[in-house]
């Protein structure tokens, strides 16, 4: 198969043609119809994930065609159309069978615990819990964003922010997870905030549903408690840098609530502890969404209030791919670039 990757971290990511994945006991293989680019792929290609091992395939968010199932496989066949989410549960463990496999201590993640999805198929462990079935209605480039972004931002927001109608939820980072969390605060009812860097990707967050965009910067939380009246009731650090981590817990009103959904490049980010004592805010990390809770957020899909299809930027083949995943960190794609494994 053909494939993106990288032999060292920080090194070239090239196209290359690699031995197929087989199929796990109890997992499947998928012929990957398309592949998003997500900013995790570049904090693996970095070296900020120590579960990934080189030479190394990047790719955690995909559609595509079941093409071999393992045995012991009793949910799915050749030929089914699925995603998954970026956390695949073991299947076994107490977190799995309660529901919680984002959690699961012996989850597998292609793009990081084994090869990913930036490639013509992709390994998935687990198939009858992890595989979801995408309805024939979504095109594969917006179908591949609800294995990461719209799932990881789905649940940030309803399972653990637990956002009501009417609340100001002020999101830093206008990226692809971002713009996924802007639309869904807006089809619950909240007033969602962009804040970013980007005047383009600002002005695309106010088309999807941002009630106000703020450029960051020293100023942006002084602007939203301004605007808010106090401050959020829910603040998002969808970019994952210690500035924005900052600026997001700064930007909430008293008892607020922050949820952490960006990657930090450490575990020694300094929180403003001062503040969340004081104010007594809540500090709430999201890894991720189980299968499991999938039907709600493709229910929103189903009735029209999530339109996944219209965070979809660029559609490219491998070797624009490859260039994007480099300098992700430096120039961020507006909205979501997907990968199509047949384009080139």
């Amino acid at each position: 198969m053909r494939a993106l990757r990288y032999e060292r971290f920080g090194g070239p990511v090239e196209v290359a043609d690699l031995a197929d994945p087989s199929a796990p006991d109890g997992g499947a293989v998928v012929r990957v119809a398309a592949s998003g680019l997500c900013r995790s792929d570049w904090h693996a290609w970095v070296g900020h994930d120590d579960s990934v091992h080189l030479p190394h395939v990047p790719g955690h968010e995909f559609v595509g065609i079941v093409e071999e199932v393992g045995a012991g496989v009793a949910s799915w066949r050749p030929g089914d159309r699925v995603t998954a989410p970026f956390v695949n549960g073991c299947g076994r463990c107490t977190w799995c069978r309660s529901g919680q496999a984002q959690v699961c201590p012996d989850q597998t993640q292609p793009g990081f615990t084994h090869w990913g999805s930036h490639a013509e198929r992709v390994a998935v462990r687990a198939a009858d819990l992890n595989l979801v079935a995408v309805p024939d209605g979504i095109d594969d480039a917006p179908a591949a964003s609800l294995g990461c972004r719209f799932a990881t931002s789905y649940r940030a927001l309803t399972a653990r922010a637990r956002i009501a109608p009417g609340e100001w939820v002020a999101v830093y980072g206008a990226g692809g997870v971002g713009l996924s969390a802007i639309m869904i605060a807006a089809a619950l009812g909240a007033r969602p905030i962009a804040i970013d860097r980007s005047p383009d990707a600002l002005r695309l967050a106010l088309s999807l549903g941002a009630e106000h965009a703020v450029l960051a910067g020293p100023d942006a939380p002084g602007e939203v408690a301004e605007v808010t009246d106090g401050g959020a009731h829910v603040s998002v650090d969808a970019v994952g840098h210690p500035a924005t981590l900052d600026a997001a817990v700064h930007s909430l009103r008293r008892r607020g609530r922050h949820v952490q959904i960006g990657l930090l490049p450490t575990d020694t980010s300094p929180v403003p502890m001062g503040r969340v004592i004081g104010w007594e805010l809540d500090l709430l990390g999201s890894h991720g969404m189980a299968a499991a809770d999938y039907p709600g957020m493709l229910a929103l899909v189903a009735s029209g209030a999530l339109a996944p299809e219209s965070l979809v930027g660029a559609r490219v083949g491998f070797a624009e791919a490859a260039a994007l995943l480099v300098a992700a960190d430096a120039a961020p794609p507006v909205g979501i670039a997907v990968l199509d494994p047949g384009r080139d």
